[in-house]
């Protein structure tokens, strides 16, 4: 045990806090489910208490210590802190829901995800330990500057905040089915203790902290579905009714028949848009690369990536039994209307479908893998922030003290603004699909072309940039509401409920991806007296 018992003290602070909420509730009369709110605060406290613990037992003075943990996390840790960022509430709802709504065809994300890892293990991970870079945009600032570095750190926060979006917004449905806390107070609650640990600890408060949750993920899920394939007959009935149900979308890839399928169409292709995009999009993320920066050596950095590849995939089985459950079961014969939209497809079956007791484990476990992956993806919005904007553009001379507390401060800014999306947008899949969207388009050709291309300069970034800006915005996008303004071919226009309705089903975004990663290497070569090519360099640490 440390010294230094400070951690006590915020963790009592919030204990108390949560047992007024439960009082202030239990007061006015509210219709909560309270074995399981009773677990959430217990479940919360130990979090914050093992973060809190962590901010005491190691040193986080130092801009290393605060984003890399000092660079010392063994293999078997940053397994766990690996694969408890990427398996969170999104993925874990996420999948659940397209299950039920889509068919297992349109389930994408759980294994795009776990191959982009192995990807990454084998080609990125071994190269960015090796140059000691502290975050994603150092390569990219070093080929094509600090300017640049700024630009092209927009996408990447906007991937970070709609990651962290995705995550609440999964947490807000859960915990209001669950256990009657309103959405609302189940965002503000969870992302008020994520980002209080995650300030006070940093990247190894994340990790420590992961453990728990992931521990506690795979135990929850794996214990609701016995309980909740009792109430459809067992998974052979289940199986045979789903597929039933789905036809050719209960496989895990399209049918082949051609160029075109006769039952998928133009869907086909936009189906291989958004595979690609999820195995090549879910490299260039901070949240990845800092547990790879911050393992012990390069050999742990690409065998912890291939490893939690393999743990991502596993931890998804669950998720998806639980959706063909929730799309077979009969509601009516449960005795409660049927969910109003897929995204409630997993609260309803732990709710509903388990007694009590397991639903409340499995509520841990929702909040375990929400959790984990909001603190981690705050954090690494929060030291791109500071190490490649703050310190290079604002503060060159700042501290590392200095810096340090400017990184506490950006987790707050960035958790917060977050969290005022999570309010806003109710849809889980929507974002987490949106999130690796535009890291995809953008930042992916400028990445590979950083690392690999010796002859990229800043003049064949800003032209990349521009084309694959122009390629992927001009399909638009419905989520946020922008029109499609390339006239692409595959435009496919639906009318429901008086309103008009289009989305285009050709791989556009893959388009503008390959457009603009071969901009960058034709107006690089064209450019090089102008602007000759900046070689790599190994970071010194500070």
């Amino acid at each position: 045990m440390p010294k230094n018992n400070k951690h006590y003290l915020p963790t009592a602070i919030l204990l108390c806090f949560l047992l007024a909420v439960a009082g202030y509730l239990w007061y006015n009369g509210n219709d909560v489910f309270w074995p399981g709110f009773m677990a959430m605060i217990v479940f919360y406290v130990l979090i914050f208490f093992l973060g809190s613990y962590a901010a005491n037992l190691k040193k986080t003075d130092s801009t290393t210590d605060v984003m890399l943990a000092g660079r010392g996390i063994p293999l078997g840790l940053a397994i766990f802190t690996m694969s408890a960022t990427w398996v969170g509430g999104g993925y874990i709802n996420g999948t659940a829901e397209y299950t039920a709504s889509s068919g297992i065809a349109w389930v994408q994300a759980p294994w795009g995800y776990a191959l982009s890892l192995i990807i990454g293990g084998l080609f990125f991970a071994k190269k960015m330990r090796r140059h000691r870079f502290k975050t994603m945009l150092d390569p990219l600032g070093q080929r094509y500057g600090k300017k640049m570095a700024v630009v092209l750190f927009l996408p990447a926060l906007t991937g970070e905040i709609f990651w962290t979006a995705a995550i609440l917004t999964a947490l807000g449905t859960t915990f209001g089915t669950v256990i009657g806390l309103d959405f609302n107070s189940s965002i503000i609650l969870s992302a008020f203790i994520a980002i209080a640990y995650t300030s006070l600890g940093g990247l190894w408060a994340v990790a420590m902290t992961d453990i728990v949750q992931l521990i506690l993920l795979f135990l929850g899920l794996f214990l609701v579905i016995p309980f909740a394939l009792e109430a459809v007959g067992g998974w052979d009935a289940a199986w045979t009714e789903y597929t039933k149900q789905k036809g050719s979308l209960a496989s895990f890839l399209p049918p082949w028949d051609g160029w075109r399928h006769k039952d998928w169409g133009d869907y086909y292709w936009h189906w291989w848009d958004y595979a690609l995009l999820l195995m090549f999009g879910g490299i260039p993320w901070q949240v990845y690369f800092q547990r790879v920066l911050a393992s012990k050596d390069e050999q742990t950095a690409q065998n912890l990536s291939l490893i939690a590849g393999v743990v991502c995939i596993l931890a998804a089985i669950p998720a998806i039994i639980i959706g063909v459950i929730g799309a077979t079961v009969s509601w009516e014969a449960v005795g409660v209307a049927a969910p109003e939209n897929a995204s409630l497809t997993l609260p309803y079956v732990v709710r509903y479908l388990t007694n009590p007791w397991v639903a409340t484990i499995a509520l841990g476990a929702i909040a375990a893998a929400v959790m984990s992956s909001v603190d981690s993806s705050i954090l690494s919005a929060s030291s791109m922030a500071s190490w490649n904007v703050y310190k290079p553009l604002i503060n060159k001379n700042v501290t590392n003290e200095g810096l340090a507390k400017v990184i506490k401060k950006c987790i707050w800014i960035v958790g917060i603004a977050a969290t005022l999306l999570a309010l806003q947008v109710k849809s889980v899949y929507a974002l987490w699909f949106l999130c690796s969207d535009f890291v995809y388009c953008l930042l992916f050709p400028q990445l590979v072309t950083a690392l690999f291309d010796k002859k990229a300069n800043v003049f064949g970034s800003v032209a990349g940039f521009a084309v694959a800006f122009l390629l992927r915005f001009g399909g638009g996008d419905a989520t946020l509401g922008i029109p499609i303004l390339i006239d692409y071919p595959m435009i496919e226009t639906t009318i429901a409920d008086g309103i008009e309705t289009s989305k285009v089903l050709f791989p556009f975004r893959t388009l503008a991806m390959v457009s603009g990663l071969l901009t960058i290497i034709v107006v690089s070569r064209l450019t090089q007296k102008l602007s000759p090519a900046v070689p790599l360099q190994v970071m010194e640490e500070e």
